[in-house]
């Protein structure tokens, strides 16, 4: 009788194949911090606990939604009640999403959802950069924090980053950078563009029907584990970066006059993220202490739309070239913001 031959067993890097990378790095980031400091790791789970069940109704909408968009075969017909409007559809989202009432994590699903329908980019990104910036609850507390002006200036920013961004996306498009902005397989984004080019009847009861039933459940639970996961992970960033990085450094950063401190602004705003709300104590401070209006205006701005959570959010759904190209907006935007409502003060 011929030996029988065993097969060597996997080894540790092709076992690790077989888990998410995202719950593994969740997994070692928790267990890092309870082992350095069990009390900050406990504010961590619970920080990131309590953020996700604070954009859960939001996460959940719009998952819902996407999932419905799938199962009945409407987000062939979404996608192409868009073909041939993207300017005015650049337009209206730029307005509405500096009106809409989404932060910059509460607008990734609603994000997800479009684009795996089909939507083009540049409306999407539009609506993307204005909406974490600006909403009516954040326009009265702005007003009572810094002054009516700020809010103004804040709202007309929101909708001149929206502008900047679809517009200079669709001047990009041309290019053919940006056809496929999904990463394969997120929310079906990898085959979004067939469904738009081969449209289906659309079955608005598809509960009738056994098959859709199962196509809306995968793809809503699908949906849900992809943007809970990269949440999770997301918001255990942010609490760490609150509990290790003083705010005095960021207080030392943005003071100071010319030109630099808007650019410093703006590039501390980025990866320091503080919620909309948290953000307003602190700037009333700075500026108290001489930071200029427009460091303050383009710390906010910058602050909200490249928040921790939408950054990694916005990363895991988009390939490299779309997720850089919404840095560049935010980054260019929020100076831009910044040097024209200096000049204004300055002049008035």
């Amino acid at each position: 009788m011929p030996p029988i031959s065993r097969m060597a067993p996997p080894s540790w890097p092709d076992r690790l194949k077989r888990f998410d990378r995202v719950v593994i790095a969740i997994v070692v980031v928790l267990a890092v911090i309870f082992i350095i400091s069990p009390e900050h790791g406990l504010e961590t789970v619970l920080f990131a606990l309590g953020n996700l069940f604070q954009i859960a109704p939001f996460v959940l909408f719009s998952v819902g939604i996407a999932a419905y968009a799938h199962a009945s075969g409407a987000d062939s017909l979404i996608a192409k009640a868009f073909e041939g409007r993207t300017l005015r559809m650049v337009l209206t989202a730029a307005l509405f999403g500096a009106l809409s009432p989404f932060c910059s994590c509460g607008v990734i699903p609603i994000i997800a959802a479009l684009l795996s329908m089909g939507v083009p980019l540049a409306p999407v990104m539009a609506f993307w950069l204005a909406s974490p910036v600006m909403d009516p609850s954040m326009f009265l507390l702005t007003s009572s924090v810094l002054g009516l002006d700020y809010a103004i200036a804040k709202t007309l920013a929101a909708i001149g980053l929206g502008l900047f961004g679809g517009f200079g996306i669709l001047w990009l498009g041309r290019l053919g950078l940006f056809s496929r902005p999904l990463r394969d397989g997120v929310s079906n984004g990898g085959c979004a563009a067939s469904s738009v080019r081969t449209p289906t009847p659309v079955v608005w009861s598809f509960w009738r029907e056994n098959d859709r039933i199962v196509k809306f459940r995968k793809s809503g639970l699908a949906t849900l584990v992809f943007l809970g996961k990269w949440l999770t992970f997301a918001f255990i960033l942010e609490k760490l970066m609150l509990i290790y990085v003083p705010a005095d450094m960021i207080t030392t950063l943005l003071g100071g006059d010319g030109l630099a401190p808007i650019g410093i602004a703006t590039l501390v705003g980025i990866p320091a993220y503080l919620n909309g709300f948290a953000a307003l104590p602190l700037v009333s401070g700075l500026v108290d202490q001489g930071m200029q209006p427009g460091a303050a205006i383009a710390f906010m701005i910058a602050g909200s739309v490249t928040s921790i959570p939408a950054a990694i959010a916005v990363f895991a759904l988009v390939k490299h070239r779309v997720f850089f190209a919404y840095l560049v907006f935010a980054l260019l935007g929020s100076f831009a913001a910044g040097l024209l409502f200096q000049g204004f003060v300055t002049v008035t």
